[in-house]
């Protein structure tokens, strides 16, 4: 009876290692196929965080901000034509062809900006807005400088009929077209930013998440091994180890990747868009700043105003504790680093002290500027205008141009950094998956056999 039962208990005893062998294979395989899930969902994360940045809104923020540069330098150019008057004929053909220039580059991003909207309603019905008032400005523009040219006045103020048609035109660029543009501008500065925070959070927990699960992973494997090891007396089998060299390698190119592009979104975002926009933003309200000038000397009975507002954009620019333009002048002169407004933080740049110095140089022609118009000199002024004004804020736009290109080379290798580590893990993916899966196959597959 004793023998009988033995031969009895015996086969479940024997049934219950491939049972054993099966449950903790399967858990393995569970935790394999939750690394590889976390992977997955961390890769597409980061993928479509570069996407939104670097292919979509990002470019699309970008484009609406040439937009505002495009239309504020339009109005500048037709000031200056206005107040030029029958003398200085090649300075004026090359007002009027830059601002045809301007306006292809215009009507060219707010193209881009429709198509980039895509089924946005808002965005949509603010590009058509700006296409209908930009139509509308070229008519009143052109308007004003038909006047101007049947007046056939001298260097400054032109008739009155002439800035009273031209008062419509900047009336309607400066009060409707730019507020609309920059508007265009925040909207999907929005998105970017929203982008980026979601992905600053997920790309890092999802990071934890891709640790966690390949550790679990790499727990089971030796579990594995060691209850086969132990259970048929052998050393821990190669096929095992392999993919337990497989598994290790696939999670630390895993977390590395991720790594990489939880950096790349951050250079740029931060290093790379932020300062783009800011930099495009500064070089539009400095352009818009200068035509005031010309604003200034046309428009007699609006030149407080257009004072006024070149001291609000020159502030909006660089911050400096001033309550008048005067002052102003001065605490620019003085040569303090300790300034705010859109370019104080980018001052700190290796460009920065560049264009610092070139803006000092833009308001202290402004000062000149300023000084002939208030001795009622509007022939020397208009001379000063096109000449040492002129000078000193081209040196000075040129200086944006160059630090805008740097950011925007950093921003360009960081979007392509991420990408292309992405586009290494995808590759890696297939093969880690299925190279793991064959060689726990043959690592399993021959112990079960002994039971058969």
């Amino acid at each position: 009876m004793t023998m009988v039962q033995a031969r009895v208990a015996s086969p479940p005893a024997r049934r219950s290692v491939p049972g054993s062998i099966r449950v903790i294979s399967g858990i393995t395989v569970a935790s394999l196929a939750l690394l590889f899930a976390a992977l997955a969902v961390g890769g597409v994360s980061a993928r479509d965080g570069l996407r939104v940045i670097g292919r979509d809104a990002g470019p699309q923020v970008v484009a609406t901000a040439g937009l505002y540069f495009a239309l504020s330098d339009m109005d500048a150019q037709v000031a200056d034509v206005l107040v030029l008057g029958r003398a200085y004929e090649q300075q004026r053909r090359a007002a009027l062809a830059r601002y045809d220039e301007r306006r292809l580059e215009a009507n060219r991003a707010l193209l881009k900006a429709f198509e980039l909207s895509g089924d946005n309603p808002a965005e949509r019905r603010t590009a058509e807005s700006l296409l209908d008032g930009l139509g509308r400005y070229e008519r009143l523009a052109g308007q004003a400088l038909l006047l101007n040219e049947r007046s056939s006045h001298e260097p400054g103020p032109p008739p009155d009929e002439v800035v009273r048609t031209y008062r419509q035109a900047t009336d309607l660029m400066r009060l409707v077209l730019l507020p609309q543009a920059y508007n265009l501008t925040l909207e999907n500065g929005t998105i970017v930013r929203r982008t980026y925070d979601e992905k600053a959070v997920v790309v890092p927990l999802v990071r934890v998440a891709v640790v966690v699960a390949g550790l679990l992973a790499l727990a089971c494997l030796v579990w594995l091994q060691v209850f086969l090891a132990r259970r048929f007396r052998r050393v821990f089998g190669p096929a095992l180890l392999a993919a337990t060299v497989a598994t290790l390698v696939a999670l630390v190119a895993g977390v590395a990747v991720l790594g990489q592009d939880q950096e790349a979104l951050r250079r740029a975002k931060k290093a790379g868009f932020d300062s783009v926009l800011t930099v495009a933003r500064a070089r539009a309200i400095s352009t818009s700043m200068q035509g005031d000038e010309s604003r200034y000397l046309l428009d007699k009975e609006r030149a407080d105003t257009y004072e006024h507002t070149f001291l609000d954009k020159s502030l909006a620019v660089l911050y400096l504790e001033a309550g008048n333009l005067s002052t102003y002048h001065k605490a620019v002169a003085e040569r303090s680093s300790k300034a705010l407004g859109l370019l104080g933080p980018e001052l700190a740049a290796r460009d920065g002290q560049a264009v610092l110095e070139t803006y000092r140089g833009f308001q202290a022609a402004d000062t000149e500027f300023r000084r002939l118009v208030a001795e009622g000199r509007n022939a020397d002024a208009v001379a000063a205008r096109l000449g040492p004004v002129r000078q000193a804020f081209d040196a000075y736009d040129q200086a944006l141009l160059v630090m805008s290109g740097r950011h925007e080379n950093v921003f360009e290798r960081a979007i392509d950094t991420g990408e292309s580590s992405l586009d290494n893990l995808w590759r890696l993916l297939p093969f880690a998956i299925g190279g793991i899966a064959l060689l726990m196959f043959a690592g399993v597959w021959p112990r079960l056999k002994e039971y058969r």
